[in-house]
């Protein structure tokens, strides 16, 4: 009995399981219409990350760069660079590794940090993101807080 009322079943579906190719359409489409809205809001928040991303970086070096600075009594030459804070650049006696890495990190945008000492308009040193176009001193660049 069972098997007559499974075979009854069957033949009231068509007999073919699966999907149409309307509904396969269908379903794409919706799929492309989600993925048009949704993909660009995604895209703007990665570029807010990577922002956010440079500006903690940048204060964690500017934070190492006033810590060598108080262990030597002097910041890193420009020529010394951020590498001091990694490695003795060969004249502190009194030197200590400040930055917690084996190298020190570029920015989200795969670019090396810049740093310049003494620094521009009477600061101690200049430190920035030369931002997402890769070019310093351009509208996009990024400084720490």
């Amino acid at each position: 009995m069972n098997a007559l009322c499974l075979k009854n079943r069957s033949r009231i579906r068509g007999g073919r399981g699966g999907f149409t190719l309307i509904e396969l359409l269908l379903v794409m489409v919706i799929i492309a219409i989600l993925a048009a809205i949704l993909v660009p809001k995604v895209v703007s928040h990665v570029g807010e990350a990577k922002i956010t991303k440079a500006k903690a970086d940048l204060s964690t070096l500017k934070t190492c760069l006033n810590t060598f600075a108080l262990d030597n009594g002097q910041f890193p030459t420009t020529e010394q660079g951020l590498g001091a804070l990694i490695s003795n650049p060969g004249n502190m006696p009194k030197w200590e590794k400040t930055l917690d890495k084996d190298e020190i990190p570029l920015d989200p945008w795969e670019h090396p940090y810049i740093y310049r000492c003494p620094g521009s308009n009477g600061d101690d040193f200049d430190l920035s993101s030369a931002g997402p176009d890769g070019q310093p001193g351009t509208s996009d660049d990024i400084k720490p807080d």
